[in-house]
């Protein structure tokens, strides 16, 4: 029997908790080992504290990420918050900055401006939220400052896409909801949108969307003319990063990704990941038979087990050009309805396939319009 998947919560959420905890220690001298710590769209969580200390004349606050069943780059990692009181400070004035581990913007087109730390609006008004709960509490008269930190958020940050995002020296404290469903990766889904906007506030019209690293190297050697910002990598997130170009006016999209994205993308599926998007080797079997391939290989396709072995027989069948092919402008298609789903006019989009050994297997070049 499988386990019920757990929830985690949001480095914002960490960090209102952080927030809190050292701001009622402050205040008050106490604080609980676990936080009642309010979310961006309302309701609450508690969330445990690691640790209030002491630091000049302010107080550290330190909790643990816990991304539950999805974890990401900082599950697990210390993210604080050190809190400084002003009695003689506007009542109820919260200042709010970035320290160490957490980055700063230099481009336009995210949600926060160049030169403010990389916390996203939601957190913010969580953070202060958290920390305004607690000088009520304490019925505390003046102001408070804090400064969000994550040690480790420098070496963190060099495994996500903050740097191409123009996110300088450490992560982003991000997080809408507060809490994080498994398998959601609401994170990433970010990252893709913020790229696109990054594109757009530079000026640029035409998307190159990869599925990974290895496929965004293959777009740009096909595509050297474009700027690196215009290439964003999505993932999984097919029909999301589509819609997402079309919603933000970009004229062109080219889309590259290996054979066996592409088979889920004509099949329709809007998420790509193997827990969530199987290969339907039926349908795979079908449409190889409908564009010429050899009875006793379409029979060996069907009972397929990975899509390599599938590419591998069309390669040697005599059809293979007219296969793939099909294949090709079933994935356009359901690209383009993607994208005409947005309100505007659809991008002109088009497709490059890439074998398994990197080669350029299959290019094929929509019109606008769904």
């Amino acid at each position: 029997m499988s386990r019920a998947l757990r929830e985690g919560f949001t480095t914002g959420t960490a960090a209102a908790a952080a927030a809190k905890a050292a701001a009622l220690w402050l205040a008050t001298g106490a604080a609980p080992a676990r936080m009642d710590t309010p979310l961006p769209p309302g309701g609450r969580l508690m969330v445990p504290v690691a640790a209030v200390l002491p630091e000049g004349g302010g107080a550290r606050g330190r909790v643990i990420k816990d991304g539950g069943d999805d974890p990401d780059a900082t599950h697990g990692r210390a993210v604080e918050a050190l809190v400084t009181l002003d009695p003689h400070g506007p009542p109820g004035e919260i200042a709010l900055a970035g320290g160490r581990g957490v980055g700063r913007v230099t481009l336009p087109g995210l949600p926060v401006p160049p030169g403010e730390p990389a916390i996203n609006p939601a957190p913010r008004a969580q953070i202060r939220r958290a920390v305004a709960e607690a000088l009520e509490t304490a019925r505390f008269p003046g102001a408070a400052r804090v400064v969000v930190e994550v040690p480790d958020g420098e070496e963190i940050a060099a495994r996500t896409m903050n740097a191409r995002l123009g996110i300088v020296g450490g992560v982003s404290i991000l997080g809408t909801r507060g809490t994080v469903r498994p398998f959601s990766h609401e994170s990433w889904a970010a990252t893709v949108l913020q790229g696109l906007d990054v594109a757009r506030a530079q000026g640029l019209d035409h998307a190159a969307l990869a599925t990974g690293g290895r496929t965004e190297a293959l777009l740009r050697a096909d595509l050297p003319g474009l700027a690196p910002l215009a290439f964003v990598q999505f993932a999984d997130f097919f029909a999301l990063a589509l819609g997402g170009a079309a919603q933000r006016g970009f004229a062109r999209v080219t889309v590259g990704c290996y054979f066996g994205k592409l088979v889920k993308m004509a099949q329709g599926h809007e998420y790509t990941h193997a827990h969530a998007a199987a290969l339907d080797f039926e349908t795979l079997a079908r449409w190889c038979a409908g564009a010429g391939m050899a009875p006793q290989a379409v029979a060996r396709a069907r009972r397929a087990v990975t899509a390599r072995h599938v590419l591998e027989m069309i390669l040697a069948d005599g059809a293979r050009d007219a296969i793939i092919a099909r294949i090709a402008a079933r994935a356009l298609a359901a690209a383009r309805r993607h994208a005409g789903a947005a309100a505007g006019p659809a991008p002109a989009i088009a497709l490059r396939v890439y074998g398994f050994d990197d080669a350029p297997l299959y290019a094929i070049q929509g019109d606008h319009g769904p």
